[in-house]
């Protein structure tokens, strides 16, 4: 068995090499153009959408912000519209491409300088280099898929692992209906700002950030407060009757939004933190009851890393519908569509799933409680741990996505506005580009996942190579824990001593971009580790509701953060980030440490 550390370096081997690659497509140059045109931008954030600004024209008063000032306000109407060019490579980008293959006769030096122009010329503005950023990502993804196919994946006389119909079948059944979910969710996210910054409720006092903050943490508040609940109606009445009421609360929520009254919104907000409670415990509680049953339960980190490589590409395709939807419908378009989709999940889900209860369906009489799950957890550490690792990741994770924005905007303006020739133009930052670059980091993430901890892995005496999923997460969450830490610092513009040289606004966007990939890709790799965790440590029993119970701690984390965000700042926010990583490094630790003891008690 290997170390953790021997694992973390195979894993920031495979995913650190793009991102400092697409680091230098922020070289620097001496170049003068004209200041980029400003485009419109837009997120599609996690969960429940949290509230992010599209571009700044004054990047220097981000940290310590007041959320109910009119600059907040202006910061935070982003997603006017969906370029559909924002999540794919502008047509001038693939000429440029095009433009960088010497053709027949160039000498090989000309060719060189020829590049080496071209990506400086392409580099020179937000835009180019986060499309250059974004092909080289997509590029090593491509890469490791296809090496993966190459090197293939034998037993131990090297003929190919066949897979079983069975476990085939149910990933069918489970993807197909995840992925149609998880569509609907992606949806909202873009347009979650704008289409309740639409509403007029009739105060003059009250600047529409507030009712929007306000309803933002409605949802928190709805998901912590219910989520216990609800996982334990779940585990009692069967994880097929949670996903299908899923599919009503999420549409109920969905079309709250065009009313104009506060109190059907606010219904809205509640309905819609219920059913993210639901997403994300009733399919994942029904995989895996499915699985013990079917004796697939060896295949489920395979499952989990097909599903959450999909959701990336899923996430790209519902940011470009969004747009589409916003420009004929208005911003509730996007809430509308994904009605569409989650009455077809659901449909889908009815028709080809059957149902599971805790405990694989024995009817004893006697259904969970949260009482019980509360003594469940208690009784055995590596459920407190799974469990805190998740609580902890999860929290870090939608506080970023609060706080990349303005760090990234800072950053680009103070870098990228040597090449405006008029100083008063204000510098564009792509968010939607950036946000693809997060996607494909992600679906990065979720490869080097199913690569390394493939159980199709073995050598010639049949013996597992693959990387046990204790050992994966300890790496993963230590590399997390580094690019979290690296990104605080590199905002602060404070680097040790031994890294001064690295101070300029070149070098700190270079340190800033890179971080932020890389923990994005973890991200990637989080969401298929810490479902194969939950499979192997919670029991089906109390499933749902364990899973739920966790969600406490972690909302309650990201609306302590959310409402100390003027104290905090930007740069304070990502240090709490950053802690509860490394608190969640430290869990894992703990967790291969008493696995291994209890591995060796056993022999």
């Amino acid at each position: 068995m290997k170390s953790p550390v021997v694992n973390m370096t195979r894993i920031t081997l495979l995913c650190l090499w793009p991102m400092v690659m697409s680091a230098n497509a922020f070289a620097s140059t001496s170049t003068a153009i004209l200041p980029p045109a400003s485009s419109s931008s837009s997120l599609a954030l996690r969960r429940h959408g949290p509230l992010s600004p599209p571009q700044r024209h004054n990047n220097n008063n981000y940290y310590g912000r007041n959320l109910n000032s009119k600059s907040t306000l202006d910061d935070l109407k982003y997603n006017r519209s969906r370029s559909s060019s924002s999540l794919n490579l502008h047509s001038a980008t693939a000429r440029a491409i095009a433009e960088l293959i010497p053709r027949g006769g160039a000498s090989a030096s000309a060719a060189v300088a020829g590049a080496g122009a071209k990506l400086s010329q392409w580099s020179s503005t937000p835009n180019g280099a986060f499309n250059l950023a974004l092909a080289v990502l997509a590029a090593s993804t491509a890469v490791l898929k296809i090496g993966n196919r190459e090197s293939g994946e034998g037993g131990a006389d090297g003929a190919a692992v066949t897979k079983n119909p069975k476990v085939k079948e149910l990933q069918i059944k489970f993807l197909s209906v995840f992925w149609l979910l998880r569509m609907a969710d992606w949806l909202q996210g873009p347009y979650f700002y704008q289409v309740y910054a639409s509403k007029s409720f009739g105060s003059a006092t009250t600047s529409a950030m507030t009712w929007v903050s306000r309803l933002f943490l409605t949802g928190f508040a709805s998901t912590a407060l219910f989520g216990p609940l609800v996982g334990r109606l779940c585990d009692s009445n069967g994880r097929k009757a949670g996903t299908l009421a899923f599919s009503l609360l999420y549409s109920l929520g969905a079309y709250s939004t065009k009313s104009n009254l506060l109190g059907v919104l606010l219904m809205g907000r509640v309905l819609g933190g219920i059913g993210t409670s639901l997403l994300f415990s009733a399919p994942e509680a029904w995989l895996v009851g499915e699985a013990g049953e079917e004796g697939g339960e060896s295949s489920l980190g395979e499952t989990f890393g097909l599903a959450y490589a999909g959701d990336s590409i899923v996430a790209i395709l519902a940011g470009q519908l969004a747009s589409i939807a916003a420009s004929s419908r208005g911003p509730t378009g996007p809430f509308e569509m994904s009605v569409g989709f989650l009455i077809l999940g659901g449909l889908l889900a009815a028709t080809a799933w059957k149902e599971n209860v805790a405990g694989g369906g024995n009817d004893s009489g006697s259904k969970p409680t949260i009482r019980d799950a509360v003594k469940v957890v208690k009784s055995d550490p590596k459920i407190m741990l799974v469990g805190a690792m998740q609580s902890l990741f999860e929290a870090a994770m939608y506080v970023f996505v609060l706080n990349w924005p303005p760090a990234v905007s800072k950053a680009v303006g103070s870098y990228f506005s040597k090449f405006a020739t008029d100083a008063s133009s204000a510098i564009s930052t792509p968010y939607g580009t950036v946000f693809s670059c997060f996607m494909a980091c992600c679906l990065l993430g979720s490869t080097v996942f199913g690569q390394l901890t493939s159980s199709k892995k073995v050598d010639k005496d049949g013996k597992s190579k693959a990387v046990s999923t204790e050992n994966f997460a300890v790496g993963m969450l230590g590399l997390a824990t580094l690019a979290m830490g690296s990104a605080t610092l590199s905002i602060a513009g404070k680097l040790p001593k031994l890294l001064s040289f690295l101070s300029s606004p070149g070098s700190l966007l270079a340190i800033l971009v890179s971080s932020l990939f890389v923990f994005e890709s973890c991200v990637g790799m989080y969401f298929p580790t810490i479902g194969t965790l939950r499979s192997k440590y919670f029991p089906d029993s109390h499933r749902s509701v364990v899973m739920n119970l966790f969600g406490i701690p972690l909302n309650a984390m990201v609306v302590t953060v959310f409402l100390s965000i003027e104290k905090l700042g930007t740069q304070g926010a990502l240090g709490v980030s950053t802690t509860a990583l490394a608190l969640a490094t430290l869990c894992g630790l703990k967790l291969k440490k008493l696995v291994n003891d209890e591995g060796a008690e056993s022999k």
